[in-house]
């Protein structure tokens, strides 16, 4: 029995951390005098609020940082099977995609160290597939896996494929509003899936682009971004107005670093979150050759963004350690990166 620091998702509090039957537990108590303490810090499981699993090698996520994922984009069926099995990690496995292209050299040298460790369960929560207009982004795309799209003709076929992707398990539904790859749906019929969603309690999420598009999406009652608006400068009534009703996912590093759409999204994260929005962790895993798992470049690109120290972990939603079914990390303080942590292990606890 050890005392132990851990971050509680908002702020950082005193416990106690224990072996029992060969499993690291974190107990919300106060330590009595002359208990051991842990060196470092404890905290839950990351999240990845933007993944797409059928793009990558997800058996590999048990060996990450990650205790948490959103897959915003694949076949309803596939996800929840795997939503219900979550997953134990095959050991040393490359990280192969759907393409053939072995993601392994894309992952930080943490990461790949990784592998050498007990696998643990990953949560996942899903939107099931995309709902694009006819011929909508991302329709054409070769990526895009078998059935991980419905192309919504009206107000029917919207409440039917809200309807498949609820009864599937989906816990938020995905809507494709990208004007510079296609048509996006009217008003009126992004209206509808928002209210088909709202129906079954369920928050739509947009892949806002185009100019337009993310204020737009807002208007019509999306309450989450999938990337933080990176098509043009928001002005400071627009982040103002984005700040108090919606959620932005980051997916900042899915820009090369000498591009423009990756200082005009830095920028608009900036200003948003200094005007107290919402921002959270999300990569677009799958989109090219991403680690499956913590992405340092991702948290580089939030700092960036003036979104540091607590407010980072905030953005990565980490898991209650005080939650039996939580993997425990270990940081070397409440100052180290994210980057550096590592699972808490029973040699952590020393006599």
């Amino acid at each position: 029995m050890h005392a132990a620091t851990f971050f509680d998702g908002e702020g950082w509090r005193e416990g106690i951390v224990e072996l029992i039957d060969g499993r690291m537990l974190l107990h919300d108590e106060r330590p009595a005098p002359g208990t051991p303490r842990l060196d470092g810090v404890i905290i839950g499981g990351f999240t990845d609020h933007h993944v797409h699993l059928q793009l990558v090698d997800h058996t590999l996520l048990g060996r990450s940082t990650l205790g948490r994922v959103v897959d915003l984009g694949a076949n309803p069926a596939v996800i929840a099977a795997l939503a219900a099995a979550r997953f134990v990690s095959v050991a040393g496995a490359p990280s192969l995609n759907e393409r053939g292209v072995d993601d392994t050299d894309a992952r930080s040298l943490s990461e790949r160290s990784e592998t050498k460790r007990a696998p643990h369960r990953v949560a996942i929560d899903f939107a099931g597939a995309f709902l694009t207009p006819v011929g909508g982004y991302p329709s054409d795309r070769d990526w895009a896996p078998a059935g991980s799209f419905r192309e919504i003709a009206d107000a029917e076929t919207a409440h039917a494929a809200v309807t498949e992707m609820a009864d599937a398990g989906a816990s938020v539904i995905k809507v494709a509003s990208n004007a510079d790859a296609g048509p996006v749906f009217t008003d009126d019929l992004f209206r509808a899936i928002v209210d088909a969603a709202s129906a079954r309690g369920l928050p739509v999420v947009a892949h806002a682009q185009g100019a337009g598009e993310a204020q737009r999406v807002a208007r019509l009652g999306a309450t989450h971004l999938a990337h933080a608006p990176f098509t043009e400068r928001l002005d400071d009534s627009e982040i103002a107005a984005q700040a108090a009703s919606v959620v932005w996912v980051s997916t900042l590093s899915i820009h090369s670093m000498e591009h423009s759409a990756r200082a005009v999204a830095v920028d608009n994260v900036r200003r948003f979150h200094a005007a107290g929005g919402t921002v959270l962790y999300g990569t677009d895993m799958g989109n090219g050759p991403t680690p499956v798992g913590l992405n340092p470049a991702e948290l580089d690109a939030l700092r960036d963004a003036g979104i540091d120290g607590d407010d980072l972990l905030r953005s990565l939603a980490p898991q209650d350690p005080r939650d039996p079914a939580s993997v425990l990390l270990h940081l070397a303080d409440v100052t180290a990166t994210p980057s550096s942590a590592r699972p808490l292990t029973p040699a952590d606890l020393k006599v």
